[in-house]
């Protein structure tokens, strides 16, 4: 009898951690657009100190993550380190849905040909928008 309490007791428990589980993937995903989200590409020396200073922890990595303070909402998006110069990091969309932001950026490497510096470099791009609570999806 013990037994088979037990294993009821574990198919429930197995059950609830594949719903929730099931569940947090679909608040993951993105859905349908609502609107175009309004956006600066900011400068690093223009961002909060503590922002720089993430970027600047991060910057030989892939990065995506969000940073906040009393007015805006900073987008932060990394392709770690690159062999050379001569990359850049584009938006290609940026808007709102019913639960999330979602933000697609793209790496653009140097055009064939192109002189580029042979140093190192990490492209990245911050967006600042007007603060908003929803989570945000890296496409």
């Amino acid at each position: 009898m013990k037994a088979r309490i037990k294993h009821g007791v574990f198919l429930t428990c197995a059950l609830m951690a594949v719903i929730l589980l099931l569940d947090g993937c679909m608040v993951k995903q993105s859905g349908e657009k609502i609107r175009d989200l309004e956006f600066t590409i900011t400068k690093t020396e223009e961002l909060p100190e503590d922002l720089q200073k993430m970027l600047e922890e991060k910057k030989e990595e892939n990065f995506s993550f969000t940073y906040s303070d009393n007015e805006y909402l900073y987008i932060a998006k990394g392709y770690g380190i690159q062999e050379t110069g001569g990359y850049s990091v584009s938006v290609d969309d940026c808007y709102l849905t019913k639960t999330n932001i979602v933000v697609k950026t793209r790496l653009h490497g140097p055009a064939v040909g192109e002189d580029v510096a042979k140093t190192p470099s990490y492209p990245n791009i911050v967006l600042k928008m007007e603060l908003c609570d929803r989570e945000v999806i890296f496409e």
